[in-house]
């Protein structure tokens, strides 16, 4: 997705997953993942989309929930979201070759 903020060009991407975890460790690994930030307000209707994460180095990740069409607690599906060309090309070369050196 491209967008125009402020005269820039932004690029966002946006993915939404399915996984097989329960919902509060999910949470709890989300919250303490480097790179990560979690958005995931019911109340306030607040939720992670691109132009929020535009120009940022972590993804973000929202709108947790428990996916009824599985049984038992176990089903998860959540929003993931990140600036598509900080993060996804050049941070993570650079986060990369850290690790290597």
């Amino acid at each position: 997705m491209i967008y125009l903020l402020d005269d820039k060009y932004t690029f966002g991407f946006i993915s939404s997953l399915y996984l097989v975890i329960d919902q509060d460790t999910t949470r709890e690994i989300l919250k303490t993942a480097p790179g990560v930030v979690v958005i995931d307000d019911k109340a306030t209707n607040h939720f992670p989309t691109p132009l929020e994460v535009s120009n940022k180095d972590d993804v973000a990740v929202g709108q947790i929930r428990q996916d009824v069409s599985q049984e038992g607690n176990h089903g998860l599906d959540i929003f993931v979201c990140g600036d598509q060309v900080r993060k996804g090309a050049a941070l993570n070369a650079v986060q990369i070759a850290e690790l290597l050196l």
